[in-house]
């Protein structure tokens, strides 16, 4: 696209959204992915943040100058519109327990949309992450085309980098993310989206019209999409990638980082590949909404529901408020949400007694065909995530992210 071309673009104009946090090294290969966008109608909102308590612990104190650093490098930077919310100088760092990515992310969303007009995007990134030189006009172009989206999660994908440790552990992470949406796609969950902070987009009339995000210390993407999805559609397919960093990592308490580091340890317990029977559960109490709705019926849902909810039948106060099937259905979604989905997984799986290279398996052989997996070249009967070779695991984690795109296509509101 031209220059004059986009002075006349109807397409949104981008407001990118991005917390920093001891990342001296990683930061100016996002800003020279920023520089070289085709895609010109954007501007960026960055906060460099930390608790101001590090200035005082010399174990923290190389983050305080990382992060001095970057202040001075975005304050010298000229590639676009920069607008820098300063949490990591002395004296205006974080304070008591409101600190982290995700206050961050906060603090410079609500910065946008009180500059930015309601049809205007936010496109949240991370430090780590690169995409190519059209990523920005891609999604700008994906929510012209779907206007009544209120958010899109968008597709990933973690290089393979130099260490081999950190290679398995991003990999294993990778298989566990994408066994997981591919499952959710196929029972058809409301919630089959991976919410990731360097990968999400969304128009500022939804970031409004939702209250804006919940400050977490991390794991604000998952809940801030789920908000979003109980709002409107979210959108899960884009032509352009991001490539987020896989890199062992403790800047937050949960996420790709911190998994890397327990799986490296061999503690991948937060994070088992589920067996698809679980899966099918979930599906079978899609199947049943209209017994829901019409009485009292026992499954291992609603007994996980009425635990939760402590009630002798999650679904009475739904029938009650929900005087018809459509309303009910909805309902039926928010209070089986994508975190109690999350929960019944991870409550169930311990008694289940099966490997997770076994539940992947399983899963491969009974959805897709035995000459696709046969070509593949993985041994399967031997496949370890600890001990085979990592490219059985890129192999695998390759074969994963084809067939999850193709599932993301089949995603797009017609």
């Amino acid at each position: 696209m031209t220059g004059s071309q986009e002075k006349n673009s109807p397409l949104p104009f981008i407001n990118l959204a991005l917390p920093v946090m001891d990342e001296p090294e990683l930061l100016p290969r996002l800003l020279d992915c920023l520089s070289a966008q085709t895609y010109r109608k954007f501007r960026l909102f960055v906060c460099v943040n930390q608790p101001d308590s590090w200035w005082l612990d010399p174990v923290k104190r190389k983050a305080c100058l990382n992060n001095r650093a970057c202040l001075d490098l975005l304050s010298k930077w000229d590639g676009c519109e920069t607008h820098i919310i300063d949490r990591s100088s002395q004296g205006h760092g974080w304070t008591g327990k409101r600190h982290g990515v995700g206050f961050a992310r906060k603090a410079v969303m609500d910065l946008v949309n009180a500059m930015a007009g309601p049809d205007e995007l936010m496109v949240s990134l991370d430090a780590d992450s690169v995409f190519s030189a059209d990523f920005l006009g891609s999604v700008a172009r994906n929510f012209s085309k779907n206007p009544c989206t209120v958010a899109l999660a968008l597709p990933y994908y973690h290089p393979i980098g130099s260490d081999p440790a950190a290679n398995r552990a991003m990999l294993r992470y990778e298989i566990y993310m994408r066994h997981y949406f591919l499952n959710l796609h196929r029972i058809g969950s409301p919630y089959a989206f991976t919410a990731l902070g360097s990968a999400m987009a969304l128009p500022v009339w939804a970031y409004r019209a939702i209250g804006g995000m919940t400050p977490k210390l991390s794991g604000e993407d998952f809940y801030f999409l789920q908000k979003l999805r109980k709002f409107g559609q979210v959108l899960v397919y884009n032509k352009e990638v991001v490539y987020p960093e896989g890199r062992f990592s403790d800047r937050v308490f949960f996420g790709t980082g911190p998994a890397m580091i327990r799986g490296a340890a061999g503690d991948w317990s937060s994070y088992p590949v589920y067996p698809v029977a679980l899966f099918d559960d979930i599906l079978e109490s899609y199947l049943l909404i209209s017994l829901f709705y019409s009485g009292r019926l026992q499954t291992k849902i609603s007994a996980f529901l009425s635990q939760v909810f402590n009630e002798t039948d999650p679904f009475q106060p739904l029938r009650v408020n929900h005087r018809d099937l459509d309303h009910f259905t909805r309902a039926f979604h928010e209070k089986f949400d994508g975190l109690r989905i999350l929960q019944y997984l991870k409550t169930t799986h311990d008694g289940h007694g099966s490997s997770d290279e076994g539940n992947l398996h399983d899963f491969l052989e009974r959805e897709y065909p035995a000459e696709e997996l046969k070509m593949l070249n993985v041994e399967w009967q031997t496949l370890s995530f600890s001990a085979s070779p990592v490219g059985e695991l890129e192999k695998i984690r390759e074969f994963l992210f084809e067939k999850e795109m193709e599932a993301r296509l089949t995603a797009i509101p017609r």
